[in-house]
C-alpha cells in the first residue's frame, strides 16, 4: 500500500463499522485534535494473527482510564474488530493501529465530559520499522527533551500528547544523519528512545532502564521474559548516560521497531553482537510461532 495515508484504497473499522479508508473522517473541532485527548495503539500482525492483541486492547483500555475517559467497546469487541479489519483488506502480515479519543460534541473547551468518545481501527502493511538498521545497527542522536516525571502526566499511558517530543527528537535526529533519538529522563538518567525502549549488554548480563517514568513496552516484558528464560541476568534499574561507554552491545524493542540492534549513540560505539543477534531471531520466530 503506498500514498499518503488519506488516499488509499482499503476499509477503516470507525464507531462500529467498516468505512471506505476515504471517508474515514473527523471534524475540525473534535476535542483529541485540540487538547490531545487520545490514546492509541501500534500492533503488529504476522501470519494473520496479531502477535499479543488482546494485551493491547486492555492497554488500551487502561490508557483511557488514565486520561479520565472511557471506551465504549470492550477489549474483546476490539479483537473482534482488529481480526475483521485484517480479514476486509486481505492482510497477513500488517502493522495495526487502534486509536481512541474524544470527538466533537456540546464542550470544546478543556473540560469534554460530554463529548462523545470515539474509536477507529486501521491497518496497513508495513515493513522494518528502521529500515537496514535490522542488520547492521541503528544510529541514534541524544535527545535534547527529556522523558516527563509522573507527577505531571500519566507517564504509563500510550497517549498522543507524549508523543509530541518523540516527534521533535526523531525530525532533528533524521536531520543528523541518525534513525531514532535516545533520551533522558526528567532526573538524568537514560530513559527509552522515540517509541522504543531500550537493552544494553555487558559481561553477558543485560542492563534496561527501570520503567517508572515511561511504558513499560509489550514487547519490552516479552524479551524480558525471553532473556530470563535463557537464563541470563537482567537487570532493570536506573542507568547513568555515563555507563553507556562500557556496554558492550544494545537494542531496542517496540512493536514497530521488533528487536533492533544499535550500533552507535552519540559518540559511543555498540557491537551487533551475539546476544543482540540471537535475541531478534528468537523474537521474530515467537512472533510467527
Amino acid at each position: 500500500m503506498e500514498g499518503a495515508y488519506d488516499d488509499r484504497d482499503g476499509k477503516i473499522w470507525l464507531d462500529g463499522k467498516l468505512v471506505e479508508w476515504r471517508d474515514a473522517q473527523v471534524h475540525v473541532l473534535t476535542h483529541a485534535l485540540h487538547y490531545a485527548s487520545s490514546v492509541f495503539e501500534g500492533e503488529r500482525a504476522y501470519n494473520g494473527k496479531i502477535f499479543l492483541g488482546h494485551e493491547h486492547s486492555e492497554r488500551l483500555h487502561f490508557s483511557a482510564g488514565e486520561l479520565d475517559f472511557e471506551i465504549p467497546f470492550t477489549a474483546d469487541e476490539i479483537d473482534a474488530a482488529k481480526d475483521e479489519v485484517l480479514k476486509v483488506n486481505g492482510f497477513t502480515d500488517a502493522y495495526v493501529r487502534a486509536v481512541a479519543w474524544r470527538g466533537a460534541g456540546p464542550d470544546m473547551g478543556v473540560a469534554s465530559a460530554r463529548n462523545p468518545v470515539r474509536l477507529a481501527i486501521a491497518a496497513w502493511e508495513w515493513g522494518n520499522y528502521y529500515g537496514d538498521a535490522k542488520m547492521k545497527g541503528a544510529k541514534l542522536d541524544i535527545a535534547r527533551w527529556k522523558r516527563p516525571s509522573p507527577e505531571t502526566i500519566p507517564v504509563h499511558a500510550k497517549a498522543a500528547g507524549l508523543y509530541m517530543i518523540c516527534t521533535m527528537s526523531k525530525h532533528e535526529a533524521e536531520a543528523k544523519g541518525c534513525s531514532d533519538a535516545l533520551f533522558m529522563d526528567y532526573r538524568g538518567y537514560v530513559a527509552e528512545a522515540t517509541g522504543a525502549n531500550i537493552f544494553f549488554v555487558k559481561d553477558g548480563e543485560v542492563h534496561t532502564p527501570e520503567a517508572d517514568c515511561f511504558l513499560n513496552g509489550l514487547t519490552r516484558q516479552t524479551v524480558i521474559g525471553m532473556l530470563k528464560e535463557r537464563q541470563v541476568k537482567v537487570h532493570e534499574r536506573h542507568i547513568m548516560p555515563g555507563e553507556l561507554e562500557g556496554f558492550e552491545q544494545c537494542w531496542l524493542t517496540g512493536t514497530a521497531a521488533e528487536v533492533t540492534p544499535v550500533g552507535q549513540i552519540g559518540d559511543y560505539n555498540f557491537e551487533v553482537g551475539a546476544m543482540a543477534k540471537d535475541i531478534a531471531g528468537a523474537y521474530e520466530t515467537l512472533v510467527r510461532s
